[in-house]
């Protein structure tokens, strides 16, 4: 990350705690569930990824500079292009309102940013998220740093050594349930090898197969990117 949108150099960050949303704890509150029902706003996913990152560069009254600089941006740009990156985009009457962007390692997921110009739409691209990330088989959302927001909707806290746990079980074929459970987890894997690539991937375009079979007339009506709000509330209501 950089000190500010217009440093040029980039600093590197290893937090000692570390945030991360449990696909299978998400909290999907009542109110958050009405507005996702509604399809109030149009969701789609990678049509405005460099749009996406400007708008979570861009400054705001309650963020007047961010860590994303011109470097930064156009590593994450290079990384869509390789397919290692992907976008979340919110629109509302037409204008994108928010949403997120990360990047992908395996069955891990990176959140790197997200932004809402509107009520609830950061909230909304997260649900989507976390939907298709349940759907495709990931088994991580890094969430980097834990903030009031992210701890409302299901995020927690884990020391540095049981996040690494975590990310290689899962970058080695493997789930990672049972490390990293919480702040107060013993135990962790420092000093331990990270597992060699190729990774198993998760695939990001299975809400699209599912959310097409479940509503098959959708996609005729409004082409949206992402399935009616009703599928993503089933998803994240769904217990495995």
């Amino acid at each position: 990350m950089a000190d500010g949108a217009d440093d040029p150099s980039v600093h590197w960050v290893e937090p000692r705690l570390r945030a991360i949303l449990p696909l299978d704890h998400f909290h999907l509150s009542h109110s958050l569930k009405k507005v996702i029902v509604s399809d109030r706003f149009r969701v789609t996913t990678d049509t405005a990824f460099a749009d996406m990152v400007a708008l979570c560069a861009a400054p705001a009254d309650d963020r007047p500079t961010t860590w994303i600089n011109p470097v930064i941006r156009a590593s994450y740009d290079r990384l869509f292009l390789l397919g290692h990156a992907h976008s979340v985009e919110c629109w509302l009457d037409g204008e994108l309102a928010g949403g997120l962007y990360g990047v992908t390692l395996g069955r891990a997921f990176f959140g790197e940013s997200m932004v809402s110009r509107a009520r609830d739409a950061s909230k909304v691209a997260l649900a989507h998220l976390v939907a298709r990330l349940r759907a495709g088989g990931w088994k991580l959302l890094d969430c980097q740093f834990i903030t009031p927001h992210l701890a409302s909707l299901g995020a927690i806290e884990i020391r540095q050594a049981d996040y690494l746990a975590r990310l290689y079980s899962v970058l080695a074929g493997g789930d990672g349930a049972a490390l990293g459970a919480g702040a107060g987890t013993t135990g962790g894997a420092t000093g331990a090898a990270a597992p060699s690539p190729p990774f198993v991937a998760g695939d990001w375009g299975a809400l699209d197969a599912l959310g097409a079979a479940a509503a098959p007339d959708f996609g005729a009506e409004r082409a949206t990117g992402s399935p009616p709000g009703y599928v993503i509330a089933q998803l994240l209501t769904k217990t495995s």
